[in-house]
């Protein structure tokens, strides 16, 4: 499992101020977004909670099981993040919050006029492919994400900024609410893309460039051959790419070759070197370096867990 990003930790509610044991909730309004923190001290059982705005919700501390969207129930832990839409409602379970080991979770609720404008931003300026327009929307098909590095630092620093009594935080809010969506929507927008492979390799430049880099994971790949693939000079396609999917062309290959790092290494029939050489590592210790970036221990000791006890 890819390694996870969490959130800083937040200060408990003292306990002379605390309202319930469940779900207690402290506020922080700004202009167009709220700032929520819950916290729960006891067990406790098919809690409902629902927001009137889109929200952002990311667990700092504990676990809960969640019940949304008509789907099967899953743990929620930190280090991962929800989305979901105006007015519906999430079920919630604490099966394990405790006086000792409350649960803690954030919950950023955002104006629906402020999503709408952003979305305007987002299809006039991340557009620079005019033959091939995206159409930048949230999809809350994908609501339950694990945070990567840029997704919990853009949610760190707005905590920071609601909670702070800075007289500008509303500005300083404003520009990390913009970026806080934009992320978003390059995240679903590839691992949408990388989930359509399985059926629509030829779909759009991106499918194409995507398909071409998955199926080539063992060879050297020329970034040369995929400006071809794209159709785009070498400066337009890396601008083009970063805008997608906020990442680089050469960060989703590494991503890629890891997870296939991944998959062989717990086969437990190959070496380090053997995955790494495998894989398009040519140099063992760079393999190294992006594993543990990536899965957050080395490939050595990722084997040695993977391989079965006799």
């Amino acid at each position: 499992m890819p390694v996870s990003h969490f959130l800083n930790a937040i200060g408990l509610t003292p306990a002379h101020q605390l309202q319930t044991l469940v779900e207690n909730r402290r506020i922080f309004n700004l202009k167009h977004c709220e700032l929520n923190i819950f916290e729960s001290y006891e067990a406790s059982y098919r809690v409902p909670l629902t927001f009137n705005d889109f929200v952002i919700t990311s667990m700092v501390a504990g676990k809960k099981v969640m019940h949304i969207l008509d789907q099967p129930a899953f743990e929620y832990v930190p280090g991962e993040t929800v989305i979901m839409p105006p007015n519906e409602t999430m079920v919630i379970d604490f099966p394990e919050a405790r006086k000792e080991t409350p649960t803690q979770c954030i919950a950023l609720t955002i104006s629906n006029s402020y999503i709408l404008n952003t979305m305007d931003y987002v299809q006039e300026y991340y557009n620079t492919a005019k033959d091939e327009p995206t159409n930048w929307q949230l999809k809350f098909d994908q609501y339950h994400l694990n945070n990567d590095a840029t997704l919990a630092d853009n949610i760190n620093s707005l905590m920071t900024i609601c909670s702070s009594n800075d007289i500008a935080k509303s500005i300083y809010a404003d520009l990390k609410l913009k970026e806080l969506m934009v992320r978003l929507l390059q995240k679903q927008h590839l691992l949408r893309s990388t989930e359509d492979l399985r059926t629509a390799t030829n779909k759009s430049r991106a499918h194409y460039v995507l398909h071409y880099i998955n199926t080539h994971l063992t060879d050297k790949i020329l970034v040369n051959d995929l400006c071809r693939k794209a159709y785009l000079s070498r400066n337009a396609f890396f601008a083009w790419f970063k805008e997608q999917f906020g990442i680089t062309p050469l960060d989703y290959v590494n991503q890629e070759r890891i997870k296939l790092a991944r998959q062989m290494l717990a086969q437990g029939h190959y070496n380090v070197s053997q995955v790494a050489v495998y894989c398009g590592f040519n140099d063992v210790n760079y393999f190294v370096r992006m594993f543990k970036k990536v899965e957050g221990i080395t490939p050595g000791r990722y084997l040695q867990c993977a391989r079965p006890v006799r």
